[in-house]
């Protein structure tokens, strides 16, 4: 993925909480193990994504986390600028050198502008919930085909 690994990590989380499709709250230790993400790491993902009002904390025996609104009004651009930080106000360079306008192209523009544009496009149309239900067909392709690792 071109993000950060927390906000693969987050991504992840989300999507384990929207398939569970409960509104009891999940461990992160569960959710961890779920994903193979370590736990403590995931812990302080978790507090970022409370913080953005993603999702809900609950302390206690009981406790956990949860979604704190429906999977379908969650888009993956909320996710990874929770965890990220939104795009900068100036597109950058892809290959670092600076910044990258049609007026000032880096080496790259041509291509990194069509791919940056459909990767904006892609993170604020995707929703939590179509993602979760891919997942689970995926899961289930996967078990026909013989394979059980996601």
């Amino acid at each position: 993925m071109i993000y950060s690994k927390s906000s693969e990590y987050a991504i992840q989380a989300m999507i384990y909480l929207a398939e569970k499709k409960t509104s009891n709250p999940i461990m992160i230790s569960e959710i961890a193990k779920g994903y193979n993400i370590p736990q403590q790491f995931l812990a302080k993902i978790a507090q970022t994504l409370v913080k953005h009002r993603l999702l809900i904390a609950i302390r206690g025996r009981n406790g956990g986390v949860r979604l704190a609104k429906p999977p379908a009004e969650i888009y993956l651009h909320h996710i990874v600028w929770a965890i990220d930080g939104p795009p900068p106000d100036r597109e950058q360079c892809v290959i670092g050198i600076d910044y990258c306008t049609d007026k000032a192209p880096c080496p790259l523009h041509h291509r990194w502008k069509v791919i940056r544009e459909d990767n904006r496009e892609m993170l604020e149309t995707e929703t939590l919930e179509e993602l979760a239900e891919r997942v689970l067909e995926k899961r289930d392709l996967m078990k026909k085909l013989g394979t059980e690792s996601l």
